[in-house]
């Protein structure tokens, strides 16, 4: 047995990792493309999609889904990543990125996926073959980037890849923020004495995970555009309808809660406006945004800050953080997607956007600090 002493939450490492890399990876980003000196050279054209999807999202799972871990192996990966981000930035056609960041993918895939294998109901099992396939995506990514450019059927490039993940992405927010804000939301009306029977709804559950799987393999296999927009479009009705029946109206008192909700509405939004992209036959980049910085933005922050305050004082964060934060990276999304598709982004919407984003997230790891250091429970 590992004693306690020895062993840490991850949340405390990779939350705040997570949340200052956001907080400056998009605006270098921006910075690369506007200033004409393509520096850092690791965040232009797919880099960006590549240090968002495989650097940032991937640290928020490591974070989430790890949980206590013996202090050695934690800052070990915590070092691994470290070091695939900077090495992709500075370098990325070197051979230790192209090493680095698919071996933290793989090794955070080592240590999460048998966490959720026991798992019995086919539903339940649905979070470690989705985790692997995230973590698989960074070493095909890598792969597919080395060969030579082929298009069509069965044959996906490197934007085909971070589409993969993104809805990758989509269906683990669906699963987890559903699994989080249900019981959270039922909690809260029991006490008020309004009954809640449309809790994790499992058949809307079920038919979301059979929905956002195949738009996934869809997308895999690059398969016509249209195929994936159809069904993200019934799936985006599967999520608004899922959401209207929490009666989240009835929990003005929570403010955090509420702002994990809008993150929630954020996927119906970014998978309806995705598949509008797709079936209209429309660059589908300023819509899949709508899913990593509206949905994973506001849920991200909102699941960060709440974990936080909970462990450190058990009371939940400060109505003015998550609606602040939240309304930071809700702006931010809305300001994103109307910036267009490169080449032709708005220049001003796309800092104005990096500016929201940073500023949400250089708030949530201010915070994730100052309750690491000052908290009374925060070192269990």
């Amino acid at each position: 047995m590992t004693s306690g002493k020895s062993t840490l939450q991850a949340f405390w490492l990779f939350f705040p990792a997570a949340a200052l890399h956001a907080a400056l990876a998009v605006p270098l980003s921006i910075l690369a493309v506007t200033s004409g000196s393509g520096w850092p050279p690791g965040l232009l054209a797919a880099g960006h999609g590549h240090e968002l999807i495989f650097g940032f999202a991937l640290a928020l799972i490591a974070g989430y889904t790890l949980g206590p871990q013996p202090r050695t192996r934690l800052l070990a990966l915590l070092a691994l990543w470290l070091a695939a981000r900077v090495s992709w930035s500075l370098a990325p056609e070197s051979w230790y990125a192209g090493i680095l960041s698919p071996a933290f993918a793989l090794a955070l895939a080592r240590y999460v996926v048998p966490r959720f294998s026991a798992a019995k109901k086919w539903r339940n099992k649905t979070a470690a073959p989705l985790i692997l396939t995230i973590c698989l995506l960074a070493p095909g990514f890598w792969l597919a980037s080395s060969l030579p450019y082929r298009s069509g059927p069965f044959a996906p490039d490197i934007y085909q890849l971070m589409q993969t993940a993104v809805l990758g992405l989509l269906l683990l927010m669906t699963f987890i923020g559903g699994r989080l804000i249900a019981p959270a939301v039922a909690g809260t009306l029991d006490r008020r004495g309004i009954p809640l029977t449309a809790r994790v709804q499992p058949r809307v559950e079920g038919a979301l995970i059979v929905l956002l799987a195949c738009a996934m393999v869809l997308s895999l296999l690059a398969m016509p555009g249209w195929l994936t927009g159809l069904v993200l479009l019934m799936a985006a009705g599967l999520i608004l309808l899922r959401t209207v029946r929490w009666k989240l109206w009835h929990c003005p008192e929570r403010p955090d809660l509420l702002i994990l909700a809008v993150g929630y509405s954020w996927l119906a939004a970014g998978s309806g406006i995705t598949a509008w992209h797709l079936l209209a036959g429309k660059p589908a980049a300023p819509a899949l945004h709508l899913i990593t910085i509206g949905a994973l933005g506001t849920l991200s922050t909102g699941v960060m800050l709440r974990l936080a305050w909970q462990r450190a004082h058990r009371r939940f964060p400060p109505a003015w953080q998550a609606v602040t934060v939240g309304l930071l990276t809700s702006a931010a999304a809305i300001t994103r997607y109307f910036a267009g598709s490169a080449p032709f982004s708005e220049p001003g919407l796309l800092w104005s956007s990096a500016a929201l984003w940073s500023l949400a997230y250089l708030v949530v790891a201010s915070q994730l600090i100052m309750l690491r250091l000052t908290g009374t429970s925060a070192r269990k």
